[in-house]
């Protein structure tokens, strides 16, 4: 972990996410990469290249301050190609690098819901490596308990704007939590999945 990451939670955060769904990036075998996942349409294979296309955006937006039509549809179709799991360790590289670069985090970035400081993106970032985990590890039957830290900070990342993801149609709505239930139940609720 580098320095900046030692002295900013954020980024201590952000290392733990993208090494949690790396691991399980790496973990997935040969035949499950079609195999169907808790999001509605989208197999293994497909869930792993949003997960890097959405890393591959991270340093034109952080680092060089582009507009989304800049950048456009440089990331969309395939990212994968013969080796999944080495590109996401290329995609993950990337985040890494442009979120810990000097002064970053005091950036704002072009979203497309508006200019966004880029600390908050990378909040966005972290939440959803964190339930994209949990899916990838239902999907390939891993283990699907997820680290306190990350589950807590997904938690008050995600609960402020729960029910526009909804409506953006990105995220299934939500669903009441059990009774009594813990923290990881209610990040998964929030976001339309049933544990």
């Amino acid at each position: 972990m580098t320095g900046a990451a030692e002295r900013n939670p954020l980024l201590t955060r952000l290392q733990e996410a993208l090494d949690l769904f790396g691991a399980l990036a790496h973990t997935v075998r040969d035949d499950q990469w079609e195999a169907g996942t808790p999001c509605a349409e989208w197999t293994v294979r497909d869930l792993v290249n949003h997960l890097v296309s959405e890393q591959l955006w991270a340093p034109p937006l952080v680092l060089h301050g582009c507009m989304i039509e800049e950048v456009g549809d440089t990331f969309d179709g395939d990212m994968l190609g013969s080796d999944p799991a080495a590109s996401w360790d290329t995609a993950a590289r990337a985040t890494h690098e442009a979120f810990t670069a000097p002064g970053a985090l005091d950036r704002t970035v072009h979203l497309s819901h508006g200019d966004t400081p880029a600390a908050n993106y990378c909040g966005q970032m972290v939440a959803d490596l964190v339930v994209h985990s949990w899916d990838l590890s239902r999907a390939i039957g891993a283990d699907e308990r997820l680290p306190d830290d990350l589950l807590q900070f997904a938690v008050r990342e995600v609960t402020p704007y729960a029910a526009e993801l909804a409506k953006s149609g990105q995220f299934a709505e939500p669903v009441e939590p059990p009774l009594g239930s813990d923290v990881q139940t209610k990040l998964l609720c929030l976001l339309g999945r049933r544990p």
